[in-house]
């Protein structure tokens, strides 16, 4: 035994530092606006100059990170806007690698504004920039700085929507440098988009998106009673980016060592929607991740319990299923084994116990951390004896109306149905009697937990 737990031990360590030694890799596209516009003033300096420079300076820093590799795509830059609109004019001038920066800033460096905006276009082509992810572990990012808006009526907003649904790229960041109020808007759809109306304000920006690209940082989970306190746990939890729909992550709520929810690392690039997967849902959306800070995300999950009892019957024997309902709405929730114990958010349940004939129990009541239990009585046996072949049906006796429970084999002469407790009818005629004159029927009482012979002949 003390065996088997050291190599389960050891087998989970392997894992831990396998998980530490394989972090992910981080490629950063930055394309970079050298369109006409860049020429403006921007305090007292170009455009191009101020981004250049404090790109560059911020290039430095990454000169020596492990699992980071860099490109640079310009578009704009080859065609004066003057010999008339190039709307391809858009170049992938430094593809990925790793520890470039020096060949970035070299080509930085050699940028004269000319041209026109064509970013659906350069978005669309960034795509290929991303060179295959071989070890399934890679995060595109890409960081466009510019001070314009599309110029060649593409759609950016649709383009960076596909490119993130396909997975190809995270939601993308985009530095407006010095733009214009009326342009911001234009950015919403497309990514992250960051203000930049100052030089000093600029370079805080970059900052921030690059450490936000390359960090992950803390964040936990708060399941909340219904006194708002943390203290629902066991429940799975899916992160999703909010703009994609993409799946991203799955964590089993865990409570550590002193009570407290679990602490988790989470990439500060996405907006989040998180559902917890309580019975029904509970899901908090654009939910926002600031790096270097940790989050705290509550969602209201006040759950209780439900069980099933059948008098006299080992319930880890009974595998019989419930239907379970949120009250007056058809829609099932969940199917419960009757052996089983289920939590549900606090509320009214429609309960269908599929007994022969159905059991329907309505508004039963699950409250915060209470086990509400649900007591069924006993089925009965009914053996049916026929006379050959032929067509039966049972019914149950309710204020005098008959109401269908079971169809009886035409291809058997003997056959057992576990039935409810109650009043029953069984109709039947021999298949080779050709005159209704020949229906019999009989009436019989089931008991609960006792047996009846039924003689159709």
């Amino acid at each position: 035994m003390k065996k088997g737990i050291l190599i389960t031990l050891l087998a989970l360590l392997s894992f831990g530092m396998k998980a530490q030694q394989d972090p992910p890799l981080t490629r950063i596209l930055f394309i970079f606006d050298a369109s006409n516009s860049m020429n403006g003033v921007w305090e007292k300096q170009p455009k191009i100059n101020v981004a250049t420079k404090l790109l560059s300076s911020a290039l430095d820093s990454l000169q020596n990170i492990d699992n980071l590799q860099l490109a640079l795509r310009v578009y704009g830059h080859e065609k004066n806007y003057l010999q008339g609109q190039d709307c391809d004019d858009t170049q992938l001038l430094v593809p990925f690698a790793g520890r470039n920066t020096s060949k970035i800033k070299t080509e930085l460096r050699k940028l004269k504004p000319k041209g026109t905006t064509p970013i659906a276009a350069t978005l669309e082509k960034a795509a290929d920039d991303f060179p295959r992810c071989t070890s399934g572990n890679c995060r595109n990012i890409i960081i466009l700085i510019t001070d314009g808006i599309e110029e060649c009526g593409g759609d950016p907003c649709a383009v960076s929507m596909a490119l993130q649904k396909r997975n190809i790229v995270l939601k993308p960041f985009i530095i407006g440098v010095g733009l214009d109020v009326e342009f911001r808007e234009e950015y919403e759809c497309v990514g992250s988009f960051y203000d930049a109306s100052e030089q000093d304000k600029f370079k805080s920006v970059l900052g921030i998106v690059i450490s936000q690209a390359l960090n992950n940082t803390t964040a936990q989970v708060n399941l909340l009673d219904q006194g708002g306190a943390p203290t629902e746990t066991n429940v799975n939890m899916t992160f999703y980016d909010q703009h994609s729909g993409q799946t991203l992550q799955n964590f089993v709520h865990t409570m550590n060592h002193k009570g407290h929810p679990d602490t988790l690392m989470i990439d500060p690039v996405y907006t989040y929607r998180v559902v917890a997967h309580t019975i029904p849902p509970r899901s908090k959306d654009s939910i926002t991740i600031t790096p270097g800070k940790h989050t705290i995300i509550g969602i209201p999950t006040p759950q209780g319990d439900l069980e099933f009892n059948m008098r006299g019957v080992n319930p880890e024997n009974n595998k019989l299923p419930v239907i379970v309902r949120k009250a007056g709405d058809m829609q099932t929730l969940n199917v419960q084994q009757f052996s089983d114990v289920q939590r549900y958010i606090v509320g009214n349940y429609d309960l269908e116990i599929l007994t022969l004939p159905r059991t329907y129990i309505n508004d039963v009541a699950i409250t915060q951390s209470h086990t509400t239990t649900i007591e069924i009585p006993q089925p009965g046996i009914a053996t049916f004896s026929k006379l050959g072949y032929g067509y039966g049906t049972v019914y149950q006796i309710q204020d005098n109306e008959l109401e269908l429970v079971a169809t009886l084999s035409e291809k058997k002469e003997r056959e057992t149905l576990s039935l409810q407790p109650g009043e029953y009818i069984a109709v039947f005629r021999p298949k080779q009697a050709r005159e209704s004159i020949f229906t019999v029927e009989k009436k019989f009482r089931v008991t609960s937990g006792a047996s009846v012979a039924v003689k159709l002949n």
